[in-house]
């Protein structure tokens, strides 16, 4: 296994796809999709334009359907939710199907859409996506950050560096055999300096800020949790994800 991290959809590159891709947005994306898939919710189907969900939301009956999704942090207006992790209780979201959209993490989802192997991680699940990973052995790995409308995101990469530390301490494999490209030794490094300050971290990058003046803190708490969900989100079909 080789593993490699880019940073945004956009840094990923364009002449090829890896055995397995791994989208993280822990802020916060890939968090509401585990922690929806794990109260119940039959699947997440992700989209990057909203008139789309819209179009392919109405062939479902409307109480097997959430329309979920946020634009700059906020809810996207006329949709039953946003994108907080903690409005994905059993009660809301139990066998019935979210059609989500968001700012990064569905733009990253669709990036890879084509590759084999499609799985999302966040902090909440790390270990889930970790032992997924030692169990198939893909040859290449990408785990790719959603970053913000393009630009880097610091929690991302930390939740990147957290699965690369654990498969480097969970297999026999080397470190020049494993890293397969300079951000994996960077996002372990920045992992390793934060892991007991996740929540400082989550509060002092840029999206944090962002979620912190919607009055997020509630939510940076939650995501900054580290593997208290044992579920696996997985691509079964384009966009479609399903708890494995």
């Amino acid at each position: 296994m080789k593993l490699f991290v880019y940073h945004t959809p956009e840094s990923t590159p364009t002449d090829l796809l890896p055995d397995c891709a791994v989208v993280i947005d822990v802020l916060r994306a890939t968090t509401t999709i585990a922690t929806a898939l794990d109260a119940g919710a039959e699947a997440v189907q992700a989209f990057s334009n909203i008139e789309e969900l819209k179009r392919q939301s109405n062939s479902w009956s409307a109480d097997k359907r959430l329309l979920a999704g946020e634009r700059g942090g906020e809810m996207v207006k006329g949709f039953d939710m946003g994108n907080s992790p903690l409005a994905c209780t059993p009660k809301v979201v139990k066998n019935k199907r979210l059609f989500l959209t968001t700012t990064n993490g569905t733009r990253a989802l669709q990036r890879v859409e084509q590759v084999p192997q499609v799985i999302t991680a966040a902090q909440i699940n790390r270990q889930a996506a970790v032992n997924y990973l030692l169990e198939t052995q893909p040859e290449t790995v990408w785990m790719v950050g959603s970053g913000w409308q393009g630009d880097y995101s610091v929690e991302d990469t930390a939740c990147a560096g957290a699965i690369a530390q654990s498969i480097l301490q969970q297999s026999d494999v080397s470190k020049l055999k494993l890293f397969g490209n300079d951000e994996v030794i960077g996002a372990i490094a920045l992992y390793a300096q934060w892991q007991d300050n996740l929540l400082n971290l989550f509060r002092l990058c840029s999206h944090g800020q962002r979620l912190l003046k919607l009055d997020g803190d509630e939510d940076l708490r939650y995501c900054s949790q580290t593997d208290i969900l044992d579920v696996l989100p997985i691509q079964k079909e384009p966009g479609v994800l399903v708890k494995r």
